[in-house]
């Protein structure tokens, strides 16, 4: 007699993320660790790939854009090493997972997203799971967001050929800002701190993301 398979549960599976992909990677940082057990990454993406949400790849989420691998969202937190009064500002709200993780290592988070449809279902995913100290704007994440800055610290969620200086600006002195930079093929992921008003970069590892796109901002 046979039987349906039947799958872990969410939060099973979140465990099994946590332990196998993050901790045995050498992800030590136990807020974060402690972040990625609670936020549950299958409301994040679409219905039809809800199965793989807690698998090690990056997902769509349409218009072009995905939800990164959990690995890779798990460096960029851990190199950032957020303290929980900081104020920070995301740049490419996507799903809004990470945005969801930003939210319980930080004070307050400011999110930019260009596509107006994913930054409307990332606010009503937050939302419905009473993250509260979040807002989001539909804008050109190359320009930030100027009304509340300076930031802590600043993550960017796509790829740019350099360090955006608009960005660069936006950050306090003695803030920092993790963005992957390259083009498409060849991309590396910096820490740059703000030190005495200029950048100090540390090279962390290749990565792979979306280009940041700059300019005309899709409203929906």
């Amino acid at each position: 007699m046979s039987f349906p398979f039947q799958r872990d549960s969410p939060q099973l599976q979140r465990e099994r993320m946590v332990r196998t992909q993050l901790a045995d990677r050498g992800i030590r940082d136990l807020r974060v660790l402690d972040a990625m057990r609670k936020v549950p990454r299958h409301e994040f993406v679409p219905e039809s790939f809800r199965q793989d949400a807690y698998e090690d790849h990056p997902l769509p989420i349409g218009e072009g854009q995905t939800i990164s691998q959990p690995y890779i969202v798990a460096a960029m937190l851990k190199h950032l090493a957020l303290q929980a009064n900081e104020r920070i500002l995301e740049i490419g709200t996507g799903s809004g997972y990470v945005t969801a993780l930003l939210s319980l290592l930080c004070a307050e988070v400011y999110s930019v997203e260009r596509h107006a449809q994913l930054a409307a279902s990332a606010e009503s995913t937050l939302h419905r799971l009473e993250y509260r100290n979040v807002k989001i704007r539909v804008g050109d994440g190359g320009q930030g967001w100027a009304e509340y800055a300076p930031f802590d610290a600043i993550l960017v969620s796509a790829a740019t050929p350099e360090m955006p200086p608009a960005l660069f600006a936006q950050l306090r002195d003695g803030g920092r800002m993790i963005v992957p930079v390259g083009p498409p093929s060849i991309q590396e992921l910096q820490l740059i701190y703000k030190v005495s008003g200029r950048p100090e970069v540390k090279i962390l590892e290749g990565c792979r993301f979306v280009p940041l796109v700059e300019g005309a901002v899709d409203s929906g």
